[in-house]
């Protein structure tokens, strides 16, 4: 899949934080780090900025949240539940229309609230009889409209309107019963994120703690193509894969482009992989691949920034040896570094499906981003997913099997490539339950697998969620159509020439334009199914 390892990159770094940490192995790995993360480095990699949690009460210090967190993590329990969960970033939500979204099995509908200027998240479900409020529509007031009987509701959730209670009777849409409960909310980093509880102690949770914050999304100097897509597995699985460097090679042959070693045991050029587990505890733990330094941030991020002075994507540093130095010609090279971050955002939707946000921010080559649509680089981040989806949605049936306890006995991982996944499970089992945590909402079964061409099908699981692919999808539409009606009416016109009326010239023209705009049309209507709705990838034919 898209794992942050793509093999392109060695690239030694070093971690910087924004915010205050809470005593965890990101305050403690920071602090001793051989780099000074406070007054810089001042070697050929220079300090990223990674993301960081904000600390749950202020401090005036960075280290006097230390005897606090040792009493809130004390516990050593992971709590699901009191969490920002990303939802959709903003450039993929249409303010005109209601949304619906499904997190950690919780139904919610996200809306522009114009009164107010913000995003708003509800409950999925109008207080009258349930019906889905995603369903519904903004009225001419700006309310949230449900469309089963017009209730309407303000940004609050309180009821404003029910069209079928008398005018002159009782304000029954002021009760309490007839409100809509409402998520506390926020907009970073371009993505919309909402607290999945209701209750009013949470209702100011922005003010104590914010979601994580990665800088480089807000950076104009950086670029910033964002993607989602809908995944048919699970949330453990997803994340674990993304840890996984040492499958791209074979899950992703001819579609990823990976560096090739110099001797290769095989076609792929699969090798040993160095990675470790820096830190671990309840907030999660970073690790180390040689090249670049990671963190993952639970419940949801894994967050990788690679730099380096014009050797970003020289095959020749991805599989050199990672301890080797640079050339101090290549130093001076260039003052410029350039750096890429890959954060990627997975979300826990339900058992067997998860969502997955993410983007590769660069500093360099902006002015591609600003010439080429989204669209055309997701037709190609959709086909890496693509590319080894099935074998996980098998896989994690065959995990659920035997048990998500039993994952350390069933799986053989013996060498280190591997290292990040078991940091992962290891972290699930000890601080998080060993599984998402669905509150008694499912028997624990996993959704019965779909036709191949509909577990696959990307229409659904991103076209539809996705602004850019959804408007391409609809024009080369119109294209096809548009080509088809040329094709007709230049045989039309063909068929009503006389003969000896046009020249030879002309009656060909009519004919070679009808030919070429069917050929077209059927061409076109080929790439639309295979790009916006159904590409299966044949590992035995790669």
């Amino acid at each position: 899949m898209l794992a942050f390892s793509v093999h392109l990159l060695h690239i030694p770094v070093a971690i910087k934080t924004q915010t205050p940490l809470k005593k965890s192995m990101f305050l403690n790995s920071q602090l001793h780090s051989k780099h000074s993360l406070i007054h810089g480095n001042t070697s050929k990699f220079k300090l990223l900025t990674a993301l960081s949690p904000s600390p749950l009460t202020d401090s005036s210090s960075n280290l006097q949240v230390d005897d606090e967190a040792e009493v809130e993590t004390g516990s050593e329990k992971f709590d699901w539940y009191s969490q920002w969960y990303a939802l959709m970033p903003l450039c993929d939500l249409d303010k005109r229309a209601p949304h619906a979204k499904k997190v950690m099995g919780i139904d919610v509908v996200i809306w522009w609230d114009r009164n107010e200027g913000e995003w708003k998240v509800f409950d999925d479900a109008c207080p009258h009889r349930l019906a889905p409020l995603s369903e519904g529509r903004i009225d001419q007031w700006g309310r949230l409209q449900c469309v089963y009987h017009g209730w309407c509701f303000n940004g609050s959730g309180d009821c404003k309107f029910i069209p079928q209670a008398p005018r002159d009777g009782p304000p029954i849409h002021t009760s309490k019963k007839a409100c809509v409960a409402a998520y506390p909310s926020t907009v970073q980093n371009d993505i919309l994120w909402f607290w999945p509880n209701t209750d009013p102690q949470y209702k100011d949770i922005i003010t104590r703690k914010t979601p994580p914050f990665m800088p480089e999304i807000d950076d104009p100097s950086y670029t910033r193509v964002m993607v989602n897509r809908d995944i048919p597995y699970g949330y453990e699985v997803l994340i674990e894969n993304l840890m996984d460097p040492a499958h791209v090679p074979y899950a992703h042959y001819g579609v990823m482009n990976t560096a090739q070693p110099k001797e290769k045991d095989d076609r792929e050029g699969g090798r040993p992989l160095e990675l470790s587990i820096e830190e671990l505890d309840v907030n999660g733990f970073t690790a180390t691949q040689g090249w670049s330094k990671s963190i993952f941030m639970p419940p949801s991020i894994f967050y990788n920034v690679f730099t380096s002075n014009n050797t970003l994507y020289d095959p020749n540093y991805a599989y050199s040896d990672p301890n080797k130095p640079a050339s101090s010609v290549d130093t001076m090279k260039s003052s410029f570094q350039k750096k890429i971050a890959l954060i990627f955002i997975c979300i826990p939707v339900s058992p067997g499906n998860s969502r997955l946000i993410w983007c590769s921010p660069r500093n360099f080559g902006l002015w591609i981003d600003k010439i080429v649509p989204r669209w055309i680089f997701h037709l190609r981040q959709n086909l890496i997913i693509d590319s080894d989806l099935y074998l996980l949605h098998v896989e994690e049936k065959k995990i659920m099997d035997v048990g998500q306890e039993n994952w350390h006995k069933a799986c053989f991982v013996p060498t280190k490539s591997d290292a990040l996944v078991i940091g992962f499970r290891k972290w699930l089992k000890k601080y998080a339950g060993g599984q998402v945590d669905w509150r008694g909402k499912y028997s624990g079964a996993l959704p019965p697998t779909p036709p191949r061409e509909q577990l696959l099908d990307r229409y659904w699981s991103h076209v539809v969620n996705c602004r850019s692919c959804s408007l391409a999808y609809k024009s080369l539409n119109v294209v096809e159509v548009a080509l088809q009606i040329i094709s007709v009416a230049a045989i039309g016109i063909f068929a009503a020439m006389k003969q000896g009326a046009v020249s030879a010239v002309t009656r060909n023209s009519m004919v070679l334009m009808a030919v070429l705009s069917f050929a077209l049309s059927r061409l076109l209507a080929h790439f639309i199914y295979k790009y916006f709705r159904y590409h299966d990838y044949e590992h035995a034919f790669h």
